[in-house]
């Protein structure tokens, strides 16, 4: 059974860092893309950023312009997760974040069948 398990959101100041991770159980990481999205109350969810799988060289998506740099995506294999590490937070990165997989990157959560459950970011002023 295939599963997606993300943490490391929580409280934070704006400037701050956190580094979410999205765990895969049920399959090989290295076949699948892992993209994060995220969603606040009352708008649709936007994908933000997506990792292929090794046979994609592990190419990275960048889907929302504002994150490009401050927020970088890694995946380890050894351990079947990828990271979101965010830095110089903003409160308008303030969002419910989710991973999601697929064979390979799409901006759009239609193409994806596998969800995790979400970790909440909340950055103060």
């Amino acid at each position: 059974q295939v599963q997606l398990v993300e943490s490391g959101g929580g409280l934070v100041q704006s400037g701050g860092s956190l580094r979410l991770s999205c765990a895969a159980s049920g399959y090989a990481l290295d076949n699948h893309a892992i993209g994060w999205f995220r969603q606040v109350p009352g708008k649709e969810r936007e994908g933000i950023i997506c990792i292929s799988s090794i046979s994609y060289s592990n190419k990275i998506y960048v889907y929302e312009n504002a994150i490009e740099g401050p927020f970088t995506i890694t995946s380890d294999s050894a351990k079947n997760t990828v990271y979101l590490q965010m830095n110089n937070l903003r409160p308008e990165d303030t969002a419910a974040y989710y991973c999601a997989r697929r064979l390979r990157c799409s901006s759009s959560e239609d193409y994806y069948g596998d969800w995790g459950q979400g970790t909440q970011v909340t950055v103060s002023s």
